[in-house]
């Protein structure tokens, strides 16, 4: 953050400038220059710390200590990196063996739809010539098809209507003429009702993207995967269908009319749904289920297992869903996988998320993958129709309908128990906690009485839980410190800074009761008495810090959720490193720093885990703060800092956490904590430096130019609504972009409480994406051009008298007619007043929207490419007035829509497009 004489403001603090000058004087401290011969230790601690020549042996022991776990956890760190970025993958060529799946040719198809074809959104023509491409390259494969191989493909236009909650809002849902394009292998003497595995993917993409990951990436895996299954020779067991839907985008509404409309939907016995949040890496799954049966299926067949049971704890809160909902959920109970690609989550839903940033290796993994996994589940016995499912004995076929706990190590292999399996893996740790003190009150039972063990025990849980909290609380409270004197975000653009600003206080806090302890002790000159065969505070807190750990773990487990296996995991390599820290005191003694680095060595495969889970965790959410809405300030200033700080707070307990007990009698010294803050000061001011965005991680602007019609040929106004979704408000975009303030005419002293907010019906084309949309502005626009480019727009008319019931009731008949728009992505309409009834969704409309200080609403979307009017009725109880607004989103642009576009700079990316209001009475 700079002034106008290119001074960081940082620089200006008086108290930074204090700062400086006491680490200068310190370096000046240095007696010669032969000073900085010595250890690294040395010369580091001499600039940044205390001088190092009054330092005792411990702390030099301490600082050694500390960097050989620097060093540990940098390899482990860059063992995981590779791992989650695909790096031991080989991808094969485009001339590889036809009975291999090949990325070459997999990103080919991609290139295909994401450059060649110009724009697969709803309502535009990229979407049909996509569609003709799959067609085309599926006929390809049929004709290839040998003997023994039965090959259909079809086209199907799918039209309906349904309402779903979606963001906790409840919402109808109306659709016509959507495509979904269908193959179904089989053997030639397989039958049409004969169990088969679903395959699928959808191949629309959001506004203004041209979809390479999502879901462009999904399309050409299965392409790839059926061209895979012909040329290979393999005869699937049961018929094998590959399902490329055209509208999942719009709120699945491809597979809802598969799910309601197709022949083969009671056949369907297991499913595979292939998404993508990012570009590529860790190709997660995600969902799964009903049953357990899916995962099991996957755990013994996936060559690079990828798979989490958390994840669907984490999943229902994530704002977003996918296609596993219509298969497994809301239309049918189908056993099956949601498998996402995560990583590149900075590219998703943006002009960005082009061919060049798919991660390499990673469609060679998921192919793989989804080639064994699809041999499985058709190889499988359990796989059944739905008249089967719902007459299988729940008993004989518990895996069917119980959920399980399974997770990957490093994707090199998977692990996998049923939970009636965790109730007893999961609770062992916990009844071991309560049992040790029993156990050391009889190996000498005159020494302690039985209540001083448990309550060593109980002081030693408490102590490190307090660790834990400090570890998130110190770190979240240095990110609202950082942000007095800096932007939000500034580690956007380089997730490294995060870690770098965060994971030295992180440790920090986890330290902290252990120097308050020692400090305490020293003053009150306590002397320890052995309770067990080592000292005492240790061991304490050695077993309070798995009692931690291992009552998580039974809480997790009675909490219902899926997951705990993390710390499952953490208690028992406890337990491990324990023996192994015992075993070395004997042969090194007690204070040897050999002992405690035995201990850390018997953990690192724990560590090395932890770093993998923590490490999906935080470079998902530092990717996604980009999208996850803004609050108003001034809690929306702080809320991305103060989220990537408390979680990579919790990581760091999760990674440094299990060492602590034993570790800190060598890391809790003055020194070394002076270090670890100073270390963070100089991070922060580093990190202050950095601009939060670039074309790798851009920021996230909507920019919609809002017409407001009447009569079906009139505009009676004109604005551009602008609107950012992350913690950066639209002050930071006027003032690094002056040449959009200039367009827009907003003046240098323009404040976000001054400015003229978007009234919320203005976003309604978006709805119910528009609820992130809170930081926003309306600026006037003007309509020169608009009359010239449209002979008609949008108008919502009664087409025949109303009807009135003896009840009371009365029915009005509506036709809309959408003009002459021609890339109309959705249309979206809010009636408010007594409705009691319409033609959409068997009748029955949804949940009233409440909107603070406005009558309760109803909403209702409408998509389908067609020329033809919609006609439909709405039924009100009453003579009151039905008042319906109607919002039409069209992605065609005009030409000062575009040049506005233009002036965004580079590092933004600027979703743009055209919304029709207007209002009527019926």
């Amino acid at each position: 953050m700079t002034q106008s004489d290119g001074v960081p403001v940082l620089f200006r603090s008086v108290k930074f400038r204090t700062y400086i000058t006491e680490l200068n004087n310190r370096c000046l401290q240095v007696r010669d220059l032969s000073d900085f011969s010595k250890a690294p230790i040395r010369r580091f601690e001499s600039i940044l710390v205390m001088p190092f020549w009054k330092m005792s042996a411990r702390d030099v022991t301490g600082f050694k200590f500390l960097f050989s776990l620097v060093f540990i956890y940098a390899l482990m760190s860059a063992i995981v990196y590779s791992v989650l970025h695909m790096k031991f993958i080989s991808p094969l060529p485009a001339n590889a063996p036809l009975e291999r799946f090949s990325e070459a040719r997999a990103v080919e198809h991609i290139r295909v739809l994401a450059e060649e074809i110009d724009g697969r959104q709803e309502g535009r023509p990229g979407l049909k010539e996509a569609a003709t491409y799959i067609k085309s390259q599926l006929e390809m494969v049929k004709e290839r098809a040998g003997p023994n191989l039965r090959v259909e493909v079809e086209e199907t236009q799918v039209d309906g209507s349904f309402s779903m909650m979606f963001l906790g809002h409840s919402i109808s849902l109306g659709y016509r003429n959507h495509t979904n394009i269908l193959m179904r292998i089989s053997s030639m003497n397989s039958l049409d009702t004969d169990a088969s595995v679903l395959m699928n993917a959808h191949y629309d993409s959001p506004v203004n993207s041209p979809g390479a990951g999502d879901c462009g990436s999904c399309v050409a895996s299965l392409l790839e995967l059926a061209r895979l299954v012909v040329d290979s020779g393999w005869v699937p067991p049961q018929p094998v269908i590959f399902l490329f839907n055209g509208a999942e985008e719009l709120f699945m509404l491809g597979s809802h009319g598969f799910m309601t409309k197709h022949k083969l939907k009671d056949t369907i016995g297991a499913f595979i749904n292939v998404e993508a949040s990012g570009t590529g890496g860790i190709d997660l799954v995600c969902q799964s289920g009903p049953g357990s049966w899916p995962s099991y299926v996957y755990s013994q067949a996936a060559v690079y297992p990828m798979a989490q049971s958390s994840a669907q704890d984490v999943f229902p809160v994530i704002p977003g869903d996918t296609d596993y909902r219509m298969f497994a959920e809301d239309y049918a109970d189908i056993p099956g996988l949601d498998i996402i690609f995560l990583l590149g989550g900075y590219y998703y839903h943006t002009t960005f998320d082009t061919v060049d940033r798919i991660v390499p290796g990673s469609m060679q993994a998921r192919g793989e993958n989804l080639i064994s996994v699809l041999k499985a589940f058709t190889s499988s016995s359990r796989l059944k129709v739905a008249s089967e499912r719902k007459t299988l004995d729940v008993d004989a076929n518990s895996d069917m309908v119980e959920r399980a706990v399974f997770f990957d190590y490093l994707t090199w292999f998977m692990v996998f128990y049923p939970r009636r399996v965790a109730f007893v893996l999961h609770n062992i740790p916990a009844a071991l906690f309560l049992c040790v003190p029993f156990f050391l009150y009889m190996m000498d039972p005159r020494t302690h009485p039985l209540l001083s063990f448990f309550w060593a025990f109980f002081k030693g849980v408490m102590h490190h839980f307090a660790g834990i909290l400090l570890g998130v609380i110190v770190p979240v409270l240095f990110a609202v410190i950082r942000l007095f004197f800096a932007y939000p975000m500034s580690w956007f653009a380089h997730s490294y800074l995060a870690f770098l600003m965060f994971i030295p206080c992180s440790f920090f806090g986890l330290l902290i009761p252990r120097a308050i302890s020692d400090r305490v002790s020293h003053f009150q000159g306590v002397s320890s008495k052995k309770i067990m065969k080592v000292e005492p505070s240790d061991e304490a807190r050695f077993w309070g810090a798995f009692g931690f750990y291992a009552f998580a773990t039974s809480a997790y487990f009675f909490a219902g959720l899926n997951g705990g296996f993390m710390t499952f995991v953490i208690s028992i390599s406890m337990l491990l490193g324990w023996i192994a820290f015992c075993l070395s005191v004997k042969s090194y003694g007690y204070n040897s720093i050999k002992s405690p680095m035995f201990y850390v060595i018997a953990l690192v495969p724990c560590l090395l885990y932890s770093l993998y889970f923590g490490g999906i965790l935080t470079l998902l959410l530092i990717e996604k703060t980009g999208m996850m809405g803004a609050i108003p300030p001034p809690y929306g200033f702080y809320l991305a800092d103060v989220a990537v700080a408390a979680v990579i707070g919790i990581v760091t307990g999760l990674c440094l956490g299990p060492i602590i007990p034993i570790c800190d009698r060598w890391l809790a010294k003055s020194s070394i904590l002076k270090f670890l803050l100073h270390f963070t000061v100089v991070m922060l001011a580093v990190s202050s430096q950095f601009f939060p965005y670039s074309k790798d991680a851009p920021k996230r602007v909507v920019l919609q130019h809002t017409f407001i019609s009447t009569g079906g040929n009139e505009i009676t106004g004109s604005s551009y609504d602008l609107a950012v979704i992350d913690s950066n408000s639209m002050e930071f975009i006027f003032k690094h972009a002056p040449e959009v303030a200039k367009e827009l005419h907003v003046g240098p002293s323009f404040s976000l409480g001054n400015a003229e907010a978007s009234p919320q019906e203005a976003w309604m084309a978006l709805f119910p994406i528009s609820c992130v949309l809170t930081t926003n502005g309306r600026f006037p626009a003007k309509a020169n051009n608009i009359l010239e480019r449209y002979s008609q727009f949008p108008l919502l008319q009664a087409h025949k008298p109303q009807t009135t019931f003896e009840n009371g009731t009365r029915r009005v008949h509506l036709e809309l007619s959408l003009g002459s728009l021609e890339e109309i992505w959705v249309t979206v309409l809010n009636i408010t007043g007594p409705l009691s009834g319409w033609s959409f969704a068997d009748g029955k409309p949804p949940a009233p929207e409440l909107p603070p200080g406005g009558p309760p609403s109803y909403i209702l979307r409408l998509s389908g490419n067609s020329d033809e009017k919609w006609n439909f009725w709405l039924e009100a109880s009453s003579e009151e007035e039905v008042r319906v607004d109607v919002a039409v989103l069209d992605q065609r642009l005009d030409e000062e829509t575009i040049h506005l576009k233009g002036l965004f700079p580079k590092w933004s990316d600027v979703i743009a497009y055209t919304s029709f209001l207007s209002t009527y009475l019926f």
